[in-house]
């Protein structure tokens, strides 16, 4: 008897295992995200402000690794709605990131060498369910 109720322990955090698995992902650039419930963006929305991030994460960061990024949540985005205003968009959406930067600290050296970096945030706005814009980043 002690044996089956090893066997359904076994399966039972086996199958916990896989569905926490699920909920996040990795796409080919080996970057982390994490889907997280929002009453303001579709997932299809946010994965278009983190493909947007991505982009511009691979232009402009040369030698760096991105390794996590995901929302930030609704209330965190409702808190920069300023960002919105000032950028005369309907839409603000804050995404959070962790990432690695080179030995060298980036090209012009404004970042610590082979530092991690988390909970990096990134500002985008856009109009009317349009193409997300990166309007800031950082702390």
């Amino acid at each position: 008897m002690k044996h089956k109720n090893n066997v359904k322990c076994i399966v039972a955090m086996a199958v916990i295992m896989i569905i926490s698995l699920c909920a996040c992902s990795s796409d080919k650039d080996n970057v982390w995200t994490t889907e997280v419930s929002s009453t303001l963006y579709s997932q299809q929305d946010i994965s278009g402000a983190i493909d947007v991030v991505k982009s511009d994460f691979k232009q402009n960061n040369s030698g760096f690794t991105l390794k996590k990024l995901y929302y930030a949540g609704d209330e965190t985005s409702q808190s920069y709605q300023e960002w919105a205003d000032r950028n005369k968009a309907d839409e603000v959406l804050v995404l959070l990131s962790t990432f690695h930067t080179d030995s060298n600290g980036g090209s012009d050296k404004s970042f610590e060498p082979d530092t991690e970096y988390t909970d990096w945030n990134w500002i985008l706005v856009r109009n009317d369910g349009g193409k997300w814009k990166i309007v800031d980043q950082g702390y």
